[in-house]
């Protein structure tokens, strides 16, 4: 990678690897950025950087940092065999301490942000990425383009009630083969539900078995979040942003490859 800089301002101390090796390793210690710069004062050597609270928050919206975490979360993606056969949710992530996604009553964007990620059932890893300040349904809109847009296999996703309706699956494309329940109060069955009750009644009990390997996006997303955190810091939204996709960027790194049977 070759970065063009303008030759006016103060000389940049660390290149676009030295960024990203940091970035990744405050998001993985959970650490504050003043907590960082005491941290980087006794390994200071091991990084080869010295740098002050500042220069760690202003990492979460540097555009080399964004690009390098684009590439490496695709690189990742080449090196496995990536089948297709997905499980999608979302979630969200606090902005306040002590607040809890799943038991809090009220979800708005005043208290938290909103994730949603497909994972490839196969190798364990996320596919997709979508982040939003609004709702998990706009999380999941961006991540199915974030996965048709650079030509990832996507061939079968196991949904959540929530995204059962018509415009939902259809955002999926005909060629992705949906697997979801409907809502009670789902009133209007077009082409796509038909397609999806047949398969339920050839074979009730093998498509609830299949649905039903969903809850590995679960168990992925509690886990993810006793390892790197389940509260964003951040008070600008684009580091926000850049926050939670580090923690699919580690998932990916990290996770250990136990494909469901």
């Amino acid at each position: 990678m070759e970065v063009d800089r303008p030759n006016r301002g103060r000389k940049q101390k660390l290149d676009p690897e030295q960024k990203t090796m940091l970035f990744l390793f405050a998001r993985l210690t959970q650490k504050s950025n003043r907590d960082m710069e005491a941290i980087l004062s006794l390994l200071g050597p091991a990084f080869g950087v010295d740098v002050s609270y500042k220069t760690i928050e202003r990492l979460y919206s540097d555009e080399e940092v964004k690009m390098v975490l684009h590439n490496l979360f695709l690189l990742l993606l080449d090196e496995e065999d990536i089948s297709g056969d997905c499980s999608g949710d979302g979630t969200g992530y606090s902005l306040r301490a002590g607040k809890h996604y799943r038991s809090e009553s009220k979800k708005n964007g005043k208290k938290f942000r909103y994730v949603f990620r497909l994972l490839d059932l196969k190798t364990g890893m996320y596919i997709g990425y979508g982040y939003s300040n609004k709702s998990e349904k706009q999380a999941f809109k961006k991540a199915v383009k974030f996965v048709k847009n650079r030509d990832i296999p996507l061939n079968k996703v196991r949904l959540d009630k929530y995204y059962s309706n018509e415009k939902d699956i259809q955002e999926l494309g005909e060629e992705v083969e949906a697997c979801v329940l409907p809502k009670k109060n789902l009133s209007n069955f077009g082409y796509e539900w038909h397609k999806i009750l047949n398969r339920i009644k050839e074979d009730p009990y093998g498509f609830l078995k299949d649905y039903f390997k969903r809850e590995l996006s679960e168990t992925f997303f509690g886990a993810d979040k006793e390892r790197f955190g389940r509260k964003i810091s951040q008070r600008r939204e684009d580091r926000r942003e850049t926050a939670s996709f580090a923690t699919a960027i580690l998932h990916n790194l990290f996770t250990i490859r136990l494909p469901p049977s």
